[in-house]
């Protein structure tokens, strides 16, 4: 039993995930006491009123309520803000990502952090999906042979969003998710945008990342009709190929493919594939345990505020290189 008490700040969509996570945690005694924060407080008193918990409509009383560990999950353009001041008032907290709108505010929270010696992570969760852990470990022992190839596809139709397009909305997971897998970061990108329903929000997004011999291709669009919601991702290897769907988080496809020579001859070997399932951890369940694990122990969380601060960067680097209309080099 602890008497950690975490805070939930911020109860739109995704912040009304966390309170739920929040919950559960209370009732398995994983954290003391939860405390829910929105300025709308008709929705966050009936979320504090179904889950038993407290609440509050001002997130400068945090400190005084007690919490030590807090998740940010309101709107991109108030993270900066609201994720400093908590780290000021000594709470170790988890930003959702994006970690903020601009690299110059991302690398300050992170300075903000080391300053008040507080724990900081960052909402990536997909570096908590099963089946891409599964799939990490394998390229790490080598099972994959050399990587030279990903691509992903998130395809929907939606109206878009009015505040953040698909490159910081959706890019955002896959260009984290290449740096995972690879274990670096890229070299160069090349990003096309293209924003014909709302001026300056961005619909459709086309982005290369090279990372020397491997090259990623990311497609993201809200303007596809086609495939229903699409979220997927194939890594080719010089051994064996990899496919996983995101929206079965534990199923692995591995393909046992690959060209050979034979006398001088090149042919084609396939010997088909294997399907993998892995534990049916969620995601999210995973993330904000790690996250209250760090804080127990005061070690870095696998998606820390440099991941976060490093991606929004190279977020940076690709709306730049739309801007420019030509591949861009990344300088770190």
């Amino acid at each position: 039993m602890t008497d950690r008490c975490y805070a939930v700040v911020g109860m739109g969509y995704w912040g009304s995930n966390h309170a739920r996570i929040a919950a559960e945690l209370l009732d398995e005694g994983l954290v003391g006491s939860v405390v829910l924060c929105d300025t709308n407080e008709d929705r966050v008193s009936q979320s504090a009123a179904d889950y038993g918990v407290s609440y509050t409509v001002d997130y400068a009383e945090l400190a005084s309520m007690g919490v030590d560990a807090a998740v940010v999950a309101t709107p991109t353009p108030t993270h900066y803000r609201v994720a400093t001041d908590l780290l000021e008032d000594g709470i170790d907290v988890l930003v959702e990502k994006p970690l903020a709108q601009n690299s110059e505010d991302a690398w300050s929270i992170v300075d903000t952090a080391a300053e008040n010696d507080r724990v900081l992570g960052v909402g990536h969760i997909f570096r908590y999906h099963p089946a891409l852990l599964e799939l990490k470990r394998r390229i790490d022992r080598g099972e994959l042979g050399q990587i030279r190839y990903l691509s992903t596809n998130r395809f929907a139709f939606r109206v878009p969003r009015e505040d953040t397009g698909v490159l910081f909305s959706l890019a955002v997971h896959d260009i984290d998710v290449y740096n995972f897998l690879l274990g670096q970061w890229p070299d160069s990108i090349y990003c096309k945008l293209d924003s014909t329903i709302r001026p300056d929000v961005d619909e459709t997004a086309t982005v290369l990342l090279s990372y020397g011999q491997a090259t990623g291709v990311i497609n993201e669009s809200w303007r596809v009709p086609v495939f229903g919601k699409r979220r997927d991702v194939t890594v080719v290897g010089t051994k064996r190929s990899a496919y996983i769907d995101y929206l079965e988080d534990t199923v692995l496809e591995l393909y046992d493919s690959e060209i050979i020579e034979e006398g001088g001859v090149l042919r084609e070997w396939n010997e088909g594939k294997q399907r993998h399932e892995t534990d049916p951890d969620e995601p999210l369940r995973a993330e904000v345990e790690a996250f209250i694990d760090a804080c127990e122990t005061r070690t870095v969380p696998r998606a820390s505020g440099e991941v976060g601060a490093v991606t929004v960067e190279l977020l940076e680097a690709a709306k730049r290189s739309n801007d420019l209309a030509e591949r861009v080099s990344v300088e770190r």
